[in-house]
């Protein structure tokens, strides 16, 4: 057990760090919840492009994506839950079923003067995630008569010390404790007085930054065209043939980026190894897939990717799944298509390969082809990078090591482009 945190003032030279922009545009940070003896018990996702009072459906979008990317990633063992603010509207919308439920509490907006009878209106999809394994945590306006119908569903009652005074505390606290199950979170707590105090009064549960400062969260997306957005939303409106939403996927690099974003998120990577987006598409099913379709389409309108960079990466797809259809299988013609979308990772999310990679789950055979030019798959690439920059070294060692002729490769070159050009017609 770690000792108890100390509580020396913030300098006023290392300010918090500022968050990170992910491409949805929004500005996603993460700061730790701790118990009496310090320890690291669960952590909060926020925006920080805007105030509390501000938190809009919008940047729902931003703070599921960030959920998903942190659920994903995180050594079950040193699990810790992440609690996460969440509009009425998006509670409504059905977004959260992407989200593992055990690994998120939701944070319940109040609704203000609301009547009770709004709150009333609100309790079944209350209800609904409760049933689904959601953790509801409520600020401490919950505690009102009004809202006297939510009172059981909460898990965690969170105080804010920055509007609430001292002499309220001990009232609210007492109340909470008679008449709730849930836990206390103090939050803003930002001094060894307050702490003890808070101690005293039975809470367990603190946040501020004597014990932690928010921290800018890696919460990379790509924000995929419109065009094919829309155009899968329809496809699974439509209930069309797994086949059908391969090709849709395959047409865009920002769905094959998130989509494999999402089965990482979603562990299902964990029991069988994805290698193509069929199986994808397979193992989510069509609701899923839609829900996830639809946040992409919300996100799509911030990408700042240049359209460019997405058509060369998808045309390296197709070329390498032509290329290792005239060598290989059809589960590596997979393979290469992913290898060849993904190998520009680097450049749509800014940082080195390495570090994209760590995002998502690929095979083993995809990652050394990404990072070292390995196997098969890593001397498809350096032919297919050595087409494009027409380096005749490259392109006659590697169509030798391949055993691939000039015709052939020209050949399926051509019908990448071509097929490139059908879709963006």
């Amino acid at each position: 057990m770690s000792p108890p945190p100390s509580f020396e003032p913030p300098s006023a030279a290392a300010p918090p760090p500022a968050a990170e922009v992910p491409r949805s545009g929004a500005m996603i940070a993460r700061q730790a919840i701790v118990n009496q003896a310090g320890d690291v018990v669960a952590y909060e996702l926020f925006s920080r492009s805007r105030s509390p009072a501000a938190h809009s459906a919008p940047q729902d979008v931003s703070l599921i994506f960030a959920a998903l990317a942190h659920t994903g990633g995180e050594d079950p063992v040193n699990f810790r839950p992440l609690f996460v603010k969440c509009s009425h509207e998006s509670m409504a919308s059905g977004q959260l079923e992407l989200v593992s439920p055990e690994r998120v509490v939701l944070e319940v907006a109040s609704l203000g003067s609301a009547a009770t009878s709004e709150v009333q209106a609100r309790l079944p999809i209350l209800r609904a995630l409760r049933l689904r394994g959601f953790r509801l945590a409520f600020t401490h306006t919950v505690l009102e008569s009004a809202y006297a119908a939510w009172l059981q569903l909460a898990d965690y009652i969170k105080l804010d010390l920055g509007v609430l005074r001292d002499g309220q505390l001990a009232v609210l606290v007492g109340y909470a404790q008679r008449h709730t199950p849930a836990q206390i979170v103090a939050e803003r707590v930002d001094s060894a007085q307050q702490h003890a105090m808070l101690q005293s009064l039975g809470i367990r549960y603190f946040q501020g930054f004597p014990f932690a400062r928010p921290a800018p969260v890696q919460a990379r997306m790509l924000a995929p065209a419109q065009g094919y957005t829309i155009q899968l939303i329809n496809l699974l409106r439509q209930q069309a043939k797994p086949e059908a939403i391969e090709e849709v996927l395959k047409k865009d690099a920002g769905l094959s980026f998130n989509l494999m974003r999402l089965i990482n998120s979603a562990g299902l990577a964990l029991a069988r190894e994805i290698t193509s987006f069929r199986q994808a598409v397979l193992l989510l099913g069509l609701k899923k897939l839609f829900r996830w379709a639809a946040l992409l389409l919300m996100a799509s309108k911030f990408g700042d990717l240049p359209s460019s960079v997405g058509q060369t990466a998808v045309v390296r797809g197709r070329l390498m799944e032509l290329l290792a259809l005239e060598l290989l299988g059809e589960e590596e013609a997979d393979q290469a298509f992913v290898v060849g979308v993904f190998s520009l990772l680097d450049m749509m999310l800014h940082i080195p390969m390495p570090k994209a990679l760590q995002l998502v789950q690929v095979p083993d055979a995809v990652s050394a082809a990404l990072l070292r030019r390995e196997g098969v798959l890593g001397e498809l690439l350096t032919l297919v990078q050595a087409c494009e920059d027409r380096s005749q070294h490259l392109h006659h060692r590697s169509a030798t090591l391949s055993r691939l002729s000039d015709a052939q490769i020209n050949h399926a070159h051509l019908q990448a482009l071509a097929w490139m050009d059908n879709l963006a017609t």
